[in-house]
């Protein structure tokens, strides 16, 4: 699961990093293509989500709250999603060394012309409150947990089996092209707090927290609560009307099917006694 978070952390912020120490020349066209590069992890990781597989502490908790995961389990995976992305930071940070020094002049910070700090971690667009933060990130990751639900139930209509991973990425880029505008879209607690502790520690000091009246828990409380609250939409709305509890109604034909043969079997044994009888 670790190793899963590493990938899912560290493809957006290598792209990042990769476009923001390119020279201001090229700054519009490498923007267009961080928007569209950063989406990509966002669908492989997400094939591990519906196969049982956990890269982000608000799907979690939603699961948790659905009775689909352990509770105990909880904080097992949340660790293991905040380490991963944590080595995941540190590896584009080693990986991009020579160009952050280069870029910043061996100056690492959060804000001013040479800022990096939004390589790895989420803050907020200069217009944006705490408030309008906290519910950008509530909608957003309630959004996406609800579509992930609707997408991985068995008991849906869904999507085709393998097909998953390229539903889920398609609706994390309608949310991240239509909602990103505000802070992005960290959407994910381990994301966004993992890389931070790094920066944290690998030299930007607790300036990544400070910044933006302390903008830091706005992607972690968020998404929790955003998680929290698709998981009991869903619920209310979709799962506590489904008829049949079996996961898997296409296999309701087969077990009508076989209910019919014992039936004809019955009446078969029936008729044959009949006419022992007689």
């Amino acid at each position: 699961m670790s190793h899963h978070s590493f990938n899912a952390a560290e493809c957006p912020v290598c792209v990042q990093s990769r476009l923001i120490t390119h020279s201001q020349h090229h700054e519009a066209a490498l923007c267009h293509q961080k928007q569209c590069l950063q989406r990509v992890p966002g669908r492989v990781p997400w094939d591990l989500c519906a196969g049982g597989g956990h890269l982000n502490p608000a799907v979690s908790l939603a699961m948790v709250i659905l009775g689909k995961l352990k509770i105990w389990k909880f904080p097992i995976y949340v660790t293991a999603q905040m380490l991963g992305a944590f080595v995941g930071a540190a590896a584009v940070f080693g990986l991009y060394y020579d160009a952050f020094m280069d870029f910043t002049s061996g100056i690492l910070s959060v804000t001013g012309i040479n800022a990096t700090g939004h390589i790895f971690a989420s803050y907020p667009g200069r217009h944006l409150t705490v408030l309008g933060g906290f519910v950008d990130q509530v909608v957003g990751t309630g959004m996406l947990v609800l579509c992930i639900l609707a997408v991985v139930d068995g008991r849906n209509i869904g999507a085709p089996r393998g097909v998953e991973p390229l539903a889920v990425g398609l609706i994390l880029l309608g949310i991240s092209v239509s909602m990103g505008l505000n802070c992005g879209y960290p959407l994910n607690p381990a994301r966004d707090l993992g890389p931070r502790l790094f920066t944290a520690a690998a030299g930007w000091g607790m300036e990544v927290f400070s910044t933006a009246d302390y903008w830091w828990w706005i992607p972690v409380a968020g998404p929790l609560v955003g998680g929290v609250a698709g998981a009991v939409i869903y619920f209310l709305l979709i799962e506590l009307h489904h008829t049949n509890h079996s996961d898997k109604p296409h296999e309701e034909p087969e077990e009508e099917e076989e209910d019919e043969d014992e039936d004809e079997d019955s009446s078969l044994k029936d008729k044959y006694e009949m006419i022992n009888m007689s």
